[in-house]
């Protein structure tokens, strides 16, 4: 069977490390779990990760030592079960011979469609409504609240596995679909196709912002851009705070222009006491609207889509068959 090691910084994260889940890796190979690796000298680690055939990483992991490169020793294959993994892994790794692979599209049918409830959210004023109802009022201004997918001109900032997905979702509403994404081939049947954001954001009632996070993208959604959209615009964002330049958004959100449901904001969360918490226009959701079941905090019984997704990769590494999820080594440079 495989040998499999996982080096954690300090304690195995507990959302990767399940017990279902290590019991599903029994049946792929031998697992072994060092803890607090972050204290180990880089020597050991590198002796560890070399006598392994498949090193699974993942939050919380210690970083692999540089040298793997130049002596892999019986390593054949690095399987990240989470998404991003700067932290732990160099370029340089991702260029040797060694494949590294992540969770690709695990995420995209959650995401997607936590950006197409607070769509439907923002577009139906819930935030407000309730806010209403417990102050004991009861019909909102439809005059300037409301609003219908059907028809709709919707922007959609990227289109990658998010993107992509969050499309088929709302396509069966009817919506005006347009599309900006410089570095997609190809965009899905019945969308327009747009060159810029300016023309992007022009054309648009409601912008959802599924990009990736990098120096292209980073405060790309400037105050000109967010002008552009009419009165009780809306902007959706479950991709990363740092895509929107923060302080203009708020600013529009506070004159009570455009409508906002934010997932992830820059930094990752607000002080006490912000007003932002308070704005009957905007909806935040803590970086959280992908949550699974509630468990109520017993053991979970179910693989998630990581785990899935790395034991599919787990047996076609066994099977010799090509993996998915390859990392491309300019996307990863690209990535921050």
């Amino acid at each position: 069977m495989l040998k499999l090691l996982h080096i954690a910084a300090g304690a195995p994260h507990g959302e990767i490390w399940t017990g279902v889940f290590r019991d599903a890796l029994a049946n792929v190979g031998d697992l072994t779990i060092i803890e607090n690796g972050a204290t180990l000298e880089e020597a050991k680690r590198l002796a560890l990760i070399q006598g392994a055939e498949v090193l699974l990483l993942g939050w919380g992991s210690a970083p692999v030592p540089a040298a793997i490169v130049h002596e892999p020793g019986a390593l054949r294959y690095i399987c990240n079960i989470t998404g991003e993994m700067k932290q732990w892994v160099t370029p340089e790794i991702v260029d040797s011979g060694v494949p590294v692979t992540n969770w690709g599209d695990a995420l995209a049918p959650a995401v997607a469609e936590g950006a197409m409830a607070l769509l439907l959210a923002v577009l139906k004023d819930l935030h407000q409504q309730v806010q209403l109802i417990r102050n004991d009022g009861w019909y909102l201004n439809t005059t300037c609240t409301g609003g219908s997918l059907e028809g709709l001109n919707v922007g959609v900032y990227g289109c990658g596995a998010i993107g992509r997905f969050f499309i088929e979702l709302i396509r069966p509403f009817r919506p005006v679909l347009r599309v900006f994404d410089p570095y997609a081939t190809e965009i899905p049947a019945g969308c327009e196709r747009v060159a810029s954001l300016e023309a992007l954001f022009s054309a648009s009632e409601a912008i959802v912002i599924h990009a990736g996070l990098n120096p292209e993208t980073r405060h790309s959604v400037t105050a000109e851009l967010l002008s552009r959209l009419p009165v009780h615009g809306v902007v959706i964002n479950t991709a990363r705070g740092a895509i929107i330049d923060q302080e203009a958004l708020f600013a529009e959100l506070a004159s009570g222009r455009l409508r906002a449901g934010l997932d992830v904001l820059e930094p990752d969360s607000l002080p006490a006491g912000h007003p932002a918490r308070s704005w009957q226009n905007c909806i935040l959701t803590a970086h959280h609207v992908n949550r699974n079941w509630p468990t109520d905090g017993k053991p979970p019984t179910r693989l998630d889509a990581m785990h899935r997704v790395c034991l599919d990769n787990l047996r076609r590494y066994v099977a010799g068959e090509p993996l998915r999820f390859v990392i491309d080594p300019i996307v990863f440079r690209r990535q921050t």
